[in-house]
């Protein structure tokens, strides 16, 4: 996050750009609990009849209108964040990991 810390003694987050816990929040609530355990398909290729039938097996399908690769979930997750955001707080960094060593970095500075 960017920003400056908060400069009031009364504010219980004196000190702080921005509480940690309300960036987990904004986390769980807009990426982790949408997409936990979803299958996340690009609404608009032929796979949307895969997604359609894992529905019908009771698996959580995810139409995105983008490819879901891991650079383009990062631009998804970087827009989410963002929302939600106080107007004085920024987003600077996002890093996404596929596995250990496979990952996609988003740098506000390139946007």
């Amino acid at each position: 996050m960017k920003g400056k810390p908060i400069n009031d003694l009364e504010n219980p987050k004196n000190g702080m750009v921005v509480d940690f816990g309300d960036i987990k929040t904004i986390v769980k609530s807009e990426i982790v609990d949408v997409w936990d355990h979803a299958v996340l398909i690009n609404g608009l290729s032929p796979h949307k009849e895969l997604g359609e039938d894992l529905e019908k097996r009771g698996q959580k399908v995810i139409y995105c209108t983008f490819q879901p690769t891991c650079e383009n979930m990062l631009y998804a997750i970087a827009a989410k964040i963002k929302s939600k955001l106080p107007a004085e707080v920024s987003l600077a960094y996002l890093k996404l990991h596929e596995t250990e060593n496979s990952y996609g970095e988003w740098f506000a500075e390139d946007n």
